[in-house]
């Protein structure tokens, strides 16, 4: 297999990452469930409310073709959750949400100065700007929103968005991880 294949093993990562957010496991992530996957990682409300709002308005009319009104509630299907890709993005899934772990190889190649394994904020900003494909306003801010909020919530304590951290939100496995630390620390 090249490396810029994607693994035919992973052919459910993009679903997998997206189930965490399933709080009920229906197949469907309404923005309340949305608010209650990202409290359950250990952020705030207003950053919660704010996910839940922009992620469910973006995702929800994507994932359900063939609709022909909006539904006011938001959902978002995760069967069609490849559906919801959008331009300017990384590349780290492929059309079929597969994941293509030579991507995030090119990424630390190309922005990571600092060190190998990490990001700095400033290198995340210049991964952006240089990732953003022509007139693609809206990818942009996806793009954008969806880094910067993995930078908040993952950095490590000298600012770096490690390169191992960044492979496991693409599986999902990340979300699990700061869960089970965030309810480790409420019961303490």
């Amino acid at each position: 297999m090249a490396d810029n294949e994607a693994n035919d093993s992973d052919q459910n990562v993009l679903k997998k990452h997206a189930v965490f957010f399933d709080r009920n496991n229906d197949g469907v992530i309404y923005p309340w469930e949305t608010f209650q996957g990202f409290r359950a990682i250990g952020s705030g409300i207003l950053l919660s409310t704010i996910a839940a709002v922009y992620i469910n308005v973006s995702l929800s009319r994507k994932t359900r073709p063939g609709k022909r009104y909006p539904n006011l509630l938001f959902p978002i299907n995760i069967v069609n959750i490849t559906m919801g890709k959008h331009g300017s993005d990384s590349g780290v899934y492929d059309s079929h949400g597969r994941f293509v772990p030579s991507k995030i190889e090119e990424i630390f190649q190309k922005y990571a100065r600092t060190n190998p394994e990490a990001l700095t904020a400033d290198e995340l900003d210049e991964f952006l700007k240089g990732n953003r494909e022509p007139k693609d306003y809206g990818g942009w801010i996806a793009g954008l929103t969806e880094w910067k909020t993995l930078y908040y919530l993952a950095k490590d304590k000298n600012g770096l968005l490690e390169k191992d951290t960044i492979k496991t939100v693409y599986d999902g496995s990340l979300f699990e991880k700061m869960a089970a630390e965030t309810a480790k620390k409420k019961h303490k």
